[in-house]
């Protein structure tokens, strides 16, 4: 890997996420709503006692003199703490990002294995009726409202046939442990995950199969049939490996894309991971939290991004120069 490359990609990385700090100060103070009229919720307080409430929650002082001291306490990893729980943001945060983990990488791992062999059959045999069905389906799959296919799933499965959990990660009072809870976590799990994974599968058997179709017809495919190598091998070892690169940054481009359809999918099914506390926070205008999940959710999608900008140098040798 060529250093300057590398040198490059770093640079803009981390411009990137400055960027993103900056913004995410100005971002949610733009917002209409006083957090601390929200939080009091007494239209008989004084002023006075107004005025000590926001300085205990730091937002007195001119706006220069509070971002200052923003971007200072995070490069500390100080996030600060929650207006409406009273706990730091981190310890807040990350009580919900294993619950968002389990979800998103369940959905995620699913959607580009079944979008991957979905896209390849359907290009393998295009202008057959399988291609022709799978790609009405995928299209309407991808065309859908996450929220909206969420609620259908929700209502069928839930409410009148009862085959799943209505809410919530695990069921409430039951206490169980070992085997026995993580069966209820994975029947609490199933619903959310299928309702976040369709729409992806959608998408990435669509990019597969116009990229494999780009790659079919290239010269070098043809050379590989004019040698008599069978269709699975021509696909195998020719074709596919070449249409991944773009389903390698289309993946990482969609990791910030999946949290926005987490919040959505956990609000539904009161899922209680980082989409169901950014839903809460944005009720409650409650900046810090909402600063640290942004913050979090850029770094993450900035990272995936480097590191697939990293990995298609490896697999495209024309990016390295």
């Amino acid at each position: 890997m060529n250093r300057n490359f590398l040198a490059t990609k770093l640079g803009q990385t981390l411009l990137t996420v400055i960027l993103v700090l900056v913004l995410n100060y100005f971002l949610f103070r733009v917002m209409p709503g006083d957090p601390v009229r929200l939080l009091v919720r007494n239209p008989n307080m004084s002023t006075e006692a107004l005025a000590r409430v926001r300085e205990s929650l730091g937002l007195t002082g001119p706006w220069y003199a509070q971002f200052a001291r923003y971007m200072e306490d995070t490069l500390r990893g100080n996030l600060g703490d929650s207006f409406v729980q009273r706990k730091p943001v981190l310890e807040v945060v990350g009580e919900k990002v294993w619950p968002t983990v389990l979800l998103v990488g369940t959905a995620t791992v699913f959607a580009i294995v079944i979008g991957m062999v979905v896209g390849v059959v359907a290009a393998a045999r295009r202008g057959t009726r399988v291609d022709i069905w799978s790609l009405t389906l995928m299209l309407l799959l991808y065309s859908m409202p996450t929220f909206w296919l969420a609620i259908i799933l929700l209502m069928l499965l839930c409410v009148y046939w009862r085959l799943f959990p209505i809410a919530g990660m695990v069921t409430p009072g039951l206490g169980l442990t070992g085997l026995a809870h993580w069966g209820d976590v994975l029947r609490h799990l199933f619903l959310p995950a299928v309702s976040l994974a369709l729409v992806l599968v959608g998408e990435y058997a669509l990019i597969m199969r116009s990229s494999l179709l780009d790659v079919l017809s290239e010269d070098y495919i043809v050379t590989a049939r004019a040698k008599g190598l069978s269709e699975r091998r021509v696909l195998q070892e020719h074709a596919v490996p070449n249409a991944m690169l773009p389903m390698v940054t289309i993946i990482a481009m969609n990791l910030g894309l999946v949290i926005g359809g987490a919040i959505q999918t956990e609000t539904v099914f009161s899922w209680p991971g980082l989409g169901r506390l950014t839903y809460d926070a944005l009720l409650s205008r409650d900046y810090p939290v909402l600063q640290g999940i942004f913050l979090l959710i850029t770094v993450a999608v900035v990272g995936a991004n480097f590191l697939a900008d990293i990995l298609y140098g490896y697999l495209d040798p024309r990016v390295k120069a």
